[in-house]
């Protein structure tokens, strides 16, 4: 559940048709602008309902029931499904055609978030929110393709300069407009309405997308010899379901057997998985890849700081309005410093990158600590009193680190990566940000509600144990990053 603009440069797969440098398809100005205006839709869907979980959560468990455990799985469910299958959804797109599987995916993900508004026990809702995650993955990876066999090349350049402002405004009106919708109870809908808005937005997206979407020529014979290694996806899923399952269920059922079983099938996945990579024709990612120290360091690190940041994002909702009784809206409007200042370094380290390079990663990595140092040390010293306005300096600091951090470290871990290999490294690594979304949103979260117990007087040692956890994990990348590249690639999309 990442709050950090998508960046057009974690392109997930390397597209079959065209590249821009190509003539590419003549089409209208204004068709391509409405064609932007599509690819923006559905990220914007993902960034909004990757997000939407950090604030409606207390309300749906309140709701349906579910407990703690469903509190885990609501944000871990779609981003594992996401994750295990973005990699998977772009070369569905190259075999099949980027039109089609935009439309299986946007039409898809209505539904599915109409089954999650729909929901009335928390196994139809963790069902929803994998069917989200799924189709998302097939939705998501086209628009890119998409532009790129159509777009002029300055066109090009124009667009993705529109996406990290435009993303932007999704990942801080996201939970804002959750929060809102929550309390404004529309029509007594409470936080369904969350999901039921993306009936509307789908209602009007498929349509235009029927009508807008270039049609691709018939399948080339680099389409058709496009192989996606199923074996491999199945057993990742598997790896990763299962070892999640274990380690949200575990502690709810005092590690039974149905827990320990899930943990050793994720174990036996993740061994399949690594199999696959050295066996498959084509494997989901280049086992060379490993060899390449600057590659892996980004890889291990990006996984362990996202998977605890992401989770922090989510028990500092879970704090807010279950320990401070703030209204879903009231929790949207405290964390909204956190977005913010996320986005002012992602947009400020754009320009930064090139001069910098990993140095803006130990800048980050050193302004989180600050932020997460200086809020651990107001909760502890104001406990359950804390004000909304003596939260907004850290949080801000915090979301200043945090930015600089997810603008820097996948785009620099590409640095010594070759040319033939960048497509699956990038990809890889928009996966591996998703999957530990999952991870994070589940781990974190067990460690604050292990710690809180039942008594409401425990929540403020709760959070403090799990900032600690956090500022260890950032304290253990700062030798990490002294192992990335130096600098990102010269040009990291293609614009």
């Amino acid at each position: 559940m990442s709050d950090s603009p998508s960046s057009p440069a974690a392109v997930t797969h390397t597209p079959a048709g065209p590249t821009p440098d190509d003539p590419p398809t003549f089409y209208p100005r204004s068709r391509l602008w409405a064609i932007l205006g599509l690819v923006l839709l559905a990220d914007a869907l993902d960034m909004i309902d990757s997000t939407v979980t950090n604030i409606a959560a207390p309300s749906i468990v309140a709701d349906i029931g579910g407990g703690p455990g469903l509190i885990k799985w609501l944000g871990a469910s779609y981003a594992l499904a996401l994750g295990v299958l973005l990699v998977v959804g772009g070369r569905l797109g190259d075999k099949y055609g980027q039109r089609r599987l935009y439309l299986v995916g946007m039409t898809g993900f209505t539904v599915a978030s109409a089954c999650a508004g729909l929901a009335t026990s928390p196994g139809v809702m963790v069902a929803a929110r994998v069917m989200q995650g799924a189709f998302g993955a097939l939705l998501i990876p086209q628009g890119i393709a998409i532009m790129s066999r159509t777009f002029p090349r300055s066109m090009l350049r124009a667009a993705f300069g529109l996406f990290g402002p435009l993303l932007g405004i999704a990942a801080v009106g996201g939970p804002i407009l959750a929060g809102f919708l929550i309390d404004l109870d529309v029509a007594g809908l409470g936080w369904r309405a969350v999901f039921l808005v993306n009936i509307v937005l789908g209602g009007v997206g498929i349509p235009l997308a029927c009508w807008l979407l270039p049609r691709e020529p018939r399948r080339s014979a680099d389409a058709r010899g496009v192989v996606i290694d199923a074996r491999g996806s199945a057993a990742l899923a598997v790896a990763m379901f299962g070892l999640m399952f274990g380690l949200i269920e575990g502690p709810e059922t005092g590690w039974g057997v149905t827990a320990v079983a899930a943990l050793v099938a994720g174990a036996l996945g993740f061994v399949v998985f690594v199999r696959r990579l050295r066996t498959a024709p084509d494997p989901l990612l280049r086992p060379s890849l490993f060899a390449n120290r600057g590659f892996t360091a980004g890889l291990v690190m990006g996984l362990v700081f996202f998977a605890a940041t992401s989770g922090l994002m989510y028990v500092l909702s879970l704090f807010l309005q279950g320990a401070l009784h703030r209204t879903p809206g009231e929790a949207a409007l405290a964390l909204m410093p956190l977005t913010l200042g996320i986005m002012t370094a992602a947009f400020a380290c754009m320009g930064l990158m090139a001069r910098l390079g990993r140095t803006l990663v130990l800048a980050g990595l050193t302004i989180t600590l600050v932020g997460v140092g200086w809020f651990l040390a107001l909760v502890l010293t104001q406990g359950l009193h804390l004000g909304t306005w003596a939260m907004v300096p850290p949080v801000f600091v915090m979301g200043l680190g945090l930015g600089a951090c997810f603008g820097t470290i996948y785009d620099i871990a590409l640095g010594d990566v070759s040319a033939d290999e960048a497509g699956s490294a990038s990809g890889s690594l928009s996966a591996v940000q998703q999957l530990a979304n999952g991870v994070g949103s589940a781990a974190v979260t067990t460690v604050y509600l292990a710690a809180l117990g039942t008594g409401e007087d425990t929540a403020v040692d709760a959070l403090a144990v799990a900032l600690v956890v956090v500022l260890v994990i950032t304290v253990l990348c700062l030798p990490v990053a002294r192992l990335l590249p130096r600098h990102a690639p010269v040009e990291s999309h293609p614009a």
